[in-house]
């Protein structure tokens, strides 16, 4: 973990020419900026690259809290696309952090809880789940996003520069407290877990920190696992809905084969959700010369077939799983959500998922998250 405080020469903002590096290519990016009184403009030229040169502009104007995007001051509290610059510290910090991806961590506790068998609605057990969610999501999660968007900071120079680190809204230094901060305060809740019902051996805490490695490979060079297509949302989408369910149960009940098996299947879909996240990212991950993200490297209609298949023959193949177990109910209950997904899917993704991402995992995501907890149940009874 000591190199997450390595200092990478970061994307000045600055009127003098500067050098970025991206660690495991070979692209060299020197990046220029303009400042005139009335307007700012970033200018990123890829000096070499396997391709030509290529030449980015981004808006000269950032979007603004009032207005025509009246939603953006929120966009920015939740950490999404489309924020307008702040200047508030620790609102910059909550961007980073991205509260908008911490409910399927939060829900994967609840689903965990529920397979457990043994949750009581007792003030002890409440109190228990909700520390367990708070490491899941605010802390670890945080510190997932916060060390994703350091490491991305070049991309996000180009597909949306106005966000904290690549705009200069916070410093280097800050930036590195905050990760560290995230990472230390969700590893000592997970171990304070372990201690609280008495695990001889702490198993909270491995997956806490087997979590955190996993966040900090698929961000960071050398490995930096999200450069490849398969491997990094896979690994996103076990983190997503693996990891919290096996926090949860483990804090409440025993872990079990099936159990595991069962929810990195489920995670398959996960890795159909990430997919959905990539497509925002085509025109960076281009002009990075990262062509491992699916929808860079088949092609926007090929990726959403592969991003729509994954989600729906994952679910599909866990309710026929819960049938062969003798629970037909559940079974039926979860085909039952799975239909909403595929209408919203022909709706609004496949039409066009750059357009409507946001709309879709708005409208069909309930009901996957639904369906996972449709599914602990089942393997509780």
């Amino acid at each position: 973990m000591a190199t997450i405080l390595t200092t990478i020469s970061s994307t000045g903002l600055s009127n003098k020419p500067s050098l970025a590096r991206r660690s495991g290519s070979s692209i060299l990016i020197p990046v220029s900026v303009s400042v005139a009184p009335s307007r700012r403009r970033l200018a990123v030229r890829a000096a070499e690259t396997d391709t030509d040169k290529v030449e980015i502009k981004v808006p000269e104007k950032a979007p603004s809290g009032n207005g025509s995007n009246g939603g953006s001051s929120i966009n920015q509290l939740l950490g999404i696309k489309g924020a307008a610059q702040e200047t508030n510290k620790w609102k910059i910090r909550l961007q980073l952090m991205k509260p908008v991806t911490w409910p399927p961590l939060i829900w994967g506790v609840v689903c965990g809880a529920a397979a457990s068998g043994n949750f009581n609605w007792s003030v002890e057990d409440v109190a228990k789940s909700i520390c367990c969610m708070i490491m899941s999501g605010p802390l670890l999660t945080g510190y997932t996003q916060t060390i994703n968007d350091w490491y991305d900071r070049e991309i996000d120079a180009i597909n949306e520069p106005y966000r904290p680190i690549p705009s200069g809204a916070i410093s280097e230094n800050e930036v590195i407290t905050q990760i560290w901060v995230l990472l230390l305060g969700g590893l000592g809740l997970a171990g304070f877990l372990d201690v609280w019902v008495g695990h001889k051996t702490p198993v909270i805490f491995y997956l806490a920190l087997g979590g955190s490695f996993l966040s900090y490979i698929y961000s960071a060079p050398p490995l930096k696992l999200k450069q490849n297509g398969w491997i990094g949302n896979f690994a996103l989408g076990a983190s997503y809905i693996s990891l919290p369910w096996w926090a949860g149960q483990a804090l409440f009940g025993t872990l079990t084969l099936d159990v595991v098996v069962l929810t990195l299947l489920y995670s398959i879909a996960g890795l159909g959700i990430a997919i959905v996240n990539d497509f925002k990212s085509i025109e960076g991950d281009r002009a990075m010369g990262l062509q491992q993200s699916l929808p860079v490297a088949f092609g926007i209609d090929t990726a959403k077939w592969i991003c729509v298949g994954a989600i729906d023959v994952t679910q599909l193949s866990v309710a026929g799983y819960i049938l062969r177990s003798g629970k037909p109910y559940y079974a039926l209950a979860l085909l039952g959500l799975i239909i909403p997904q595929v209408i919203f899917q022909f709706q609004y993704f496949l039409k066009d998922p750059i357009k409507y991402d946001v709309k879709y995992q708005a409208s069909a995501q309930p009901f996957l998250v639904l369906g996972i907890l449709v599914t602990a149940l089942a393997t509780s009874h």
